[in-house]
């Protein structure tokens, strides 16, 4: 347990020193608060552990992080199993996410693809289809090259390229997304 606790202390340092992509994580901000404040929808979605995270990105911005106001426009696409299932079942699974953008996206959308090793066929399908549509999109990946950090308009990289550790380290990035994304659009 230490070691993997050390392990992961360093690797958080490495994401707090590393000033780059402080900067994309403010940008992210930036966009998806102005996204929910023009009441167009963040469309999140992931695979596995990276599905969870969407749910729980989603789960705080409909419902509350720290700050009590309206409900955010947040749509998880990984949680209509029904479309999911028919769309995988009728046609293909790579666009299942992709079919859901092209039903949601607003004019001031963005779309947030988390795929711990960028390389997820579906999210990078959904991605690709959001740019398309003219929507922001934004990228939660490792931090190995992959065809999804180079897609993205921003991509938001760990220093790791260990599964577990992308994981752990995706967790404070969403959350302080999420706080101060509360912070810029809830009302008082």
């Amino acid at each position: 347990m230490q070691s993997h606790i050390t392990e992961l202390i360093e690797d958080l340092q490495e994401l707090s020193n590393n000033g780059m992509m402080l900067a994309r994580i403010e940008t992210a901000i930036g966009w998806i608060a102005e996204c929910l404040q023009s009441a167009s929808p963040l469309l999140v979605c992931g695979n596995g552990g990276s599905a969870s995270d969407a749910m729980h990105i989603s789960g705080e911005l409909v419902g509350r992080f720290k700050k009590d106001g309206t409900a955010l426009n947040v749509i998880c696409l990984n949680t209509n199993v029904v479309v999911m299932t028919a769309w995988a079942n009728d046609f293909e699974y790579d666009s299942i996410f992709a079919r859901q953008v092209e039903a949601h996206a607003g004019k001031n959308s963005v779309f947030l693809g988390i795929s711990t090793s960028g390389d997820s066929n579906n999210i990078i399908s959904a991605t690709a289809r959001a740019k398309e549509l003219g929507l922001r999109t934004i990228s939660l990946t490792g931090g190995s090259s992959s065809k999804l950090a180079s897609l993205a308009d921003l991509n938001i990289s760990t220093p790791s390229i260990e599964t577990q550790f992308i994981q752990e380290l995706h967790l404070p990035i969403y959350h302080y997304i999420c706080q101060q994304v509360e912070a810029l659009v809830r009302e008082n």
